[in-house]
Parts: structure tokens; sequence; C-alpha cells
């Protein structure tokens, strides 16, 4: 696994399930919360990443999906 995580929702900072409903019935905002970086150029470096790893991870699949998908049609 990547240290980007699984998805690029790393911007935000997942909710328990009582903060999930929290936060549904929250109608002015007060309780999201954010994760936060050093400086702009961190966020950006961190979710180049993440979405490069997601990529990455999309084609590995593809690829397996592709490698099993050919041995069937050859038996």
């Amino acid at each position: 696994m990547s240290k980007y995580g699984e998805d690029t929702g790393f911007l935000f900072a997942p909710p328990g399930f009582l903060g999930g409903m929290a936060v549904a019935l929250d109608l002015a905002g007060t309780l999201v919360e954010y994760n936060v970086s050093n400086t702009p150029r961190e966020a950006d470096v961190r979710a180049i990443a993440s979405d490069w790893a997601i990529t990455g991870k999309d084609i590995l699949a593809a690829a397996k999906t592709l490698v099993k998908e050919e041995a069937q049609t050859q038996e």
C-alpha cells in the first residue's frame, strides 16, 4: 500500500459513525475537519503522488484482468 493511502480523500479527516451522523445534521458546516499540509507545495506533492499511486493500481488491475482473460481464451 502506498504511503499516500488508498484514495485521494486524504484532504478530509474521516469521521467515525457518530461523527458522521453529527456532520450530516450540521447545517452550518462547523464540524468538518480537514487534514492539513505544512505548505501548499507539500499538499500538491501529496495529491499528485496519491493520484499516480491510484493510477498505477488501476493499470495493474487492468493488466491482471487482461492476463486472466488471455489465459481463459487459450484454454
